[in-house]
């Protein structure tokens, strides 16, 4: 704040316009991501940065961390960049069985360089197995850090689909996030 900003701030009917300025200023941007990987039986389960003990895992080219790739997704939409295959291919060795909060903090320096930090992150996980409620604080433990906020700023919360579809089969689990970046 200068000299009259701080002024104007010991008057509380300045301070609204105050604010009004910097949302102004404020470049703030919404970005929506969704991911789906394949269980089976046998593999590593890896989910919001930790794993979680169960008889299936996520079958993918990375560790096939939904909940991060789906987080990853959302942050380059907001800023407006290409998809995760587009920067962390499939069809490349470097990525094969890499850490996902390796992708996510390649990610943050993508969207650091274009000036953005991120508000807030808010995650839907959706399986039917395991119950996700006891990992879901370290999950936001591991990932706040890479996305440099609270771990108050990152909501994650999990649900079942009710025995439907592939998800309801315990063929599949899906992830969606949206975040909030800005200037």
């Amino acid at each position: 704040l200068n000299n009259k900003e701080k002024d104007a701030e010991k008057c509380p009917f300045f301070m609204p316009f105050i604010g009004m300025y910097y949302l102004r200023n404020m470049k703030m941007r919404v970005g929506f991501g969704f991911y789906v990987h394949q269980l089976q039986e046998g593999l590593t389960f890896t989910l919001g940065g930790i794993q979680i003990p169960h008889t299936k895992g996520a079958l993918g080219h990375s560790d096939a961390d939904v909940v991060i790739h789906a987080i990853c997704d959302a942050l380059l939409g907001a800023a407006g960049l290409k998809d995760i295959g587009y920067y962390f291919p499939d069809t490349s060795a470097e990525f094969k069985g890499i850490d996902s909060k390796i992708l996510l903090q390649r990610v943050m320096t993508l969207i650091e360089e274009r000036g953005y930090s991120i508000g807030n992150v808010d995650v839907s996980l959706v399986l039917e197995k395991p119950k996700i409620k006891p990992h879901i604080d370290a999950m936001k433990e591991a990932l706040a850090p890479i996305m440099k906020i609270t771990v108050e700023d990152l909501s994650i919360k999990a649900t079942t689909n009710e025995k439907m579809g592939y998800v309801g089969r315990e063929e599949g689990v899906a992830a969606y996030a949206v975040v909030l970046i800005g200037t």
